[in-house]
């Protein structure tokens, strides 16, 4: 919205030509974001606290955490509106890398929002049933991987097989490895889902300590931003001779929007936390990282950038396995991070070594910019 009203002010006022650019839009998102979470916060959380709507304690979780009970929950709803309004206001209204993003991030958020109101209404752990939510994640990713490809078309080209005539949203990019690619043909559609629907259920395991989840979030977003701007960028892609993907430097702002409002949520997030996060926050935050992935062709990729969110879910799989096929069981507890926790870790040390094998993930991850 923004950028359209500048170009009109622009024969007057030439400085307003600067709204053309991303890299003065993707900061001014970021920020825009921080500002409307920092404003907003304190007339939130009192809300929440008010609502009664506070955080459910697992009953099997360690004991340190029943210092948390009456902690309000739900905070991931500011999340979501610091980072759909500046989106708004300074993305191109006409690009799809706005309202592919814009539909997961509000539908998952109903989701959590009515898994977490659920849990507090009964007073449990359980929510939503798990069919009932991975239905309407499946659904949902379905229709905008769908969309895109109707949207999006044939559109642009990529330097690796740009002659062999497959189509872009069929391939898979496998990093560090030059002009190699997967073609997934018809399993495009259902891979590209369940990405996303990954991503966003690991997201939503990593949510269990003070700013666990959203550090990583905050991480990856960064990431995946300058990728996005990369791959959207003609002459940066070609001398790195990377694919190129025509308006995906648009999806630069809308993580940028992402990093900014994490920080705004981290200042009250942070331990002790003041508020939590809720599947109202991390069920979206993960959809859109997984679709980021999708949209800019780093699926595999995002394995690498997103291996905290991997490792917590593999922790939880391999532990149900482990327990019903021999009875045992291969940490104190599932999702790891409460594994650290029971061998004796405090909170804080758990959650800061999480956040520094985060980023040197994704250093690892931008250096398949290069290394091919």
């Amino acid at each position: 919205m923004i950028p359209y009203v500048f170009s009109m002010l622009a024969s007057e006022w030439p400085l307003m030509n600067v709204a053309r650019y991303i890299t003065f839009r993707a900061p001014m998102a970021l920020l825009s974001a921080l500002l409307i979470s920092f404003i907003f916060s304190p007339w939130f959380i009192r809300r929440l606290k008010n609502g009664q709507l506070r955080q459910v304690i697992r009953e099997d979780g360690p004991d340190s955490h029943y210092v948390k009970r009456g902690t309000p929950t739900m905070g991931g709803g500011l999340i979501i509106l610091s980072v759909l309004i500046p989106s708004f206001l300074w993305m191109d209204l006409n690009s799809p890398f706005l309202w592919l993003p814009f539909i997961v991030v509000a539908s998952y958020g109903a989701l959590g929002f009515l898994d977490d109101y659920l849990k507090i209404r009964a007073k449990n752990s359980q929510g939503v049933r798990p069919y009932g939510k991975l239905i309407w994640q499946f659904s949902v990713a379905a229709i905008v991987v769908v969309i895109f490809q109707y949207w999006y078309g044939d559109q642009g080209s990529y330097d690796v097989l740009a002659d062999s005539g497959a189509p872009q949203l069929s391939l898979v990019y496998v990093p560090f490895l030059k002009q190699v690619v997967i073609p997934l043909s018809w399993l495009a559609i259902p891979f590209a889902c369940v990405v996303i629907v990954g991503s966003s259920n690991a997201v939503n395991l990593t949510d269990g300590l003070d700013g666990l989840a959203i550090g990583p979030v905050m991480i990856a977003s960064a990431t995946f931003a300058l990728l996005a701007y990369v791959t959207g960028h003609i002459e940066i892609s070609r001398y790195l001779h990377y694919h190129h993907l025509p308006g995906s430097g648009e999806l630069s702002i809308f993580a940028a929007a992402m990093v900014g409002a994490g920080l705004g949520f981290l200042w009250y997030n942070t331990y002790p936390a003041q508020v939590f996060m809720g599947d109202v926050g991390s069920l979206p935050l993960g959809g859109a990282l997984g679709l980021f992935a999708v949209l800019t062709r780093h699926e595999i990729l995002w394995v690498i950038i997103g291996g905290i969110f991997v490792l917590e879910t593999l922790s939880v799989i391999t532990q149900v396995i482990s327990f019903k096929l021999t009875g045992k069981r291969l940490f104190k507890m599932a999702p790891i991070h409460h594994h650290f926790e029971l061998k004796g870790w405090p909170e804080p040390r758990v959650i800061v070594r999480f956040w520094i094998i985060a980023i040197i993930l994704a250093m690892v991850g931008l250096l398949s910019l290069k290394l091919r």
